[in-house]
């Protein structure tokens, strides 16, 4: 793992905004089809604001989300929302194809199949996956004590979340390590959090271990 204490939030969102281009530029370089795993929340805005304005071959990445709230596309808790309004948006990224989560199933338990089915379309490993980290430790939506953190056979997961919208769709640990690079970005203030999922234990109580303690994937987080 990798830590970047940058000066200022603003600071963080450019140099997480510049990790991702490197890795799509290099995919794009070698003449393959570049993909991105991205994130929800309050803090990515001003990462895809800058993704939104990169000089790439935006025709040639996929983009897909790392979780869901299982709401529609329009509704204001929609990852998939902020994504559109923020990333796909403008001549240069709003030409990458994105591949939601969230399909027309009444529940995120019934519409598995159907994004698993989406997924499998898009290429692996990914070239980068960009996610957050919430005071609990969470990453995506697994969530501390819930079994989905341990799920390993498919490609997402349906789960619970412990404040509303409850019902999410995540990809699993498999999926999210399935990469060339993770990168973490996280607030200052969420440094200790960091420090204890350092720590031996299980993933269970910090789900965030599933990054930090494994050695396939380089890691690099952001904190601002």
């Amino acid at each position: 793992m990798r830590l970047i204490e940058a000066a200022s939030r603003a600071d963080a969102a450019a140099r997480v905004a510049g990790l991702i281009v490197a890795r799509l530029s290099d995919a794009i370089d070698s003449r393959r089809p570049a993909s991105l795993v991205v994130t929800g929340g309050t803090s990515p805005r001003p990462v895809y604001n800058r993704l939104a304005r990169a000089a790439l071959d935006w025709a040639r990445v996929t983009i897909t989300l790392s979780d869901d709230r299982w709401v529609p596309a329009d509704h204001p808790d929609s990852n998939e929302a902020l994504v559109r309004e923020s990333l796909l948006t403008g001549p240069l990224g709003g030409g990458a194809r994105f591949v939601g989560l969230v399909n027309d199933a009444a529940t995120a338990e019934a519409g598995l199949a159907g994004t698993e089915r989406r997924l499998a379309g898009i290429r692996r490993p990914f070239d980068a996956v960009y996610l957050g980290m919430g005071d609990d430790g969470h990453i995506a939506s697994l969530f501390p004590g819930r079994p989905e953190v341990g799920e390993r056979r498919r490609l997402c997961v349906a789960g619970l979340a412990p404040v509303a919208p409850r019902q999410r769709i995540s990809l699993t640990a498999p999926m999210l390590l399935d990469a060339r690079q993770i990168v973490l970005m996280i607030s200052r203030q969420k440094l200790p959090v960091l420090d204890r999922a350092r720590e031996p234990g299980p993933a269970s109580d910090y789900p965030v271990r599933l990054l930090l303690h494994q050695d396939r994937v380089p890691v690099v987080v952001v904190a601002g």
